[in-house]
């Protein structure tokens, strides 16, 4: 039951653009065309001269009306590609004329010729309703000019649908090839641009997390100052902080060109990164496993969440102890940032809980998106008296 309406839309649909226009039409294929059309003109021009029907005035009658079958024909090609059926059949309907014509004059053989193209192109390019309608609206007239009869304009039909039809299926064919290759072209832009979001995407999260990184330390460094001037403390001092949250400011800088660079893969080893890292804080690292190259997403993930850990020690526990382990596995690599608690002392105590309230608070967040992003895991939290972040990521 449901196959009625996709029945009378496939005998009421036209072939497609690409089918119609015959783009990509192989060079040697157009040639045999053009070679079979001037051999079909040479027919009929010579088949109205040698019948005597067009003599005396009658002479200049069949050029013009091959003049007018050209044009039309040209004029068909463009409203069967605009999918225009009425202009499209009376095209067809003022060659068919000129045949009929010619037969009147006592020239029935190019009259023949005639009428089979115009059947041949109404089955390649006509819906398959209007062509097989062209085709049974000039049966008579095959039946009329062929002097064996009924017998011999059956073969003609069935000779013109064969012809016609195989036409057909050979263009929408390659039509239906073009369109696949214009749907993978789609398909691969679309791709690139996905690519180039996602790239950009990613891009802007180094950035992001370089930047919050520096301004969260150069805020530790002027918050202490902060602190130190309410409390009377040396002005050497209190410049010296201002002094290193300047230079945090330029290392923020430096640091974002070098996020840059490692994006585009120029990038030095993850443990000799952690190394330089570490030894301004004076943090233990320790590197197991076999040291091998890891994907640029995956070292920048393991970078800024060192970053963001040693950070989070100097603003939540100064002057604490740290230790970094970083572990390759067979298939992914794993980062440990663990503090053993600010020292004993009560102002460095009360110095690190002020700092704990000031900064964002994302810290943690963008590391654990970070890494999920990446399909790996990250967890955080207090262990003993100090904090411990541990990293996961495919590698």
């Amino acid at each position: 039951m449901s196959s009625g309406p996709a029945q009378t839309t496939t005998w009421r649909s036209w072939p497609s653009r690409e089918a119609l226009t015959r783009v990509g039409v192989p060079r040697g294929r157009i040639i045999l065309d053009h070679t079979l059309i001037a051999g079909l003109s040479v027919i009929v021009l010579a088949g109205c001269y040698t019948s005597g029907a067009f003599g005396g005035w009658y002479t200049p009658l069949p050029p013009l009306g091959f003049g007018l079958c050209v044009v039309a024909s040209l004029r068909y090609h463009r409203t069967t590609v605009d999918h225009r059926l009425a202009a499209s059949l009376g095209l067809l309907a003022v060659i068919a004329l000129c045949g009929l014509g010619a037969y009147a004059a006592g020239a029935p053989t190019p009259a023949t010729v005639i009428w089979i193209v115009v059947s041949v192109m109404a089955m390649e390019r006509l819906p398959l309703r209007a062509g097989l309608a062209t085709v049974a609206a000039l049966v008579a007239g095959f039946v009329e000019a062929d002097e064996t009869g009924i017998l011999g304009a059956g073969v003609t039909t069935a000779a013109v649908l064969l012809i016609g039809y195989s036409l057909r299926l050979d263009a929408e064919a390659r039509g239906a090839g073009f369109q696949l290759l214009a749907q993978e072209r789609l398909a691969r832009e679309a791709e690139a641009a996905s690519a180039a979001l996602a790239e950009r995407a990613r891009i802007a999260r180094e950035i992001h997390d370089v930047l919050a990184h520096s301004l969260s330390a150069q805020m530790v460094h002027l918050e202490v100052a902060r602190l130190q001037i309410e409390a009377g403390a040396d002005r050497a001092e209190i410049l010296k902080l201002v002094t290193s949250a300047r230079s945090m400011a330029r290392e923020g800088l430096a640091e974002t060109r070098h996020a840059l660079s490692a994006l585009r893969g120029d990038m030095a080893p993850v443990e000799d990164y952690l190394r330089e890292l570490a030894r301004g804080d004076r943090a233990e690292v320790d590197v197991t496993g076999e040291r091998r190259d890891l994907p640029a997403e995956a070292s920048q993930a393991v970078r800024r969440v060192a970053q963001e850990a040693l950070t989070n020690v100097r603003k939540h526990a100064p002057g604490a102890r740290a230790r970094i382990r970083l572990a390759y596995g067979a298939d992914e690599v794993s980062l440990e940032i663990r503090d053993f608690g600010p020292p004993g002392a009560a102002g460095g105590t009360r110095v690190g809980d002020e700092l704990g309230s000031s900064g964002s608070g994302y810290g943690l967040l963008g590391m654990r998106e970070r890494a999920e992003l990446l399909g790996g895991s990250l967890d955080a939290g207090p262990e003993g008296p100090g904090f411990t972040v541990r990293l996961r990521v495919p590698a």
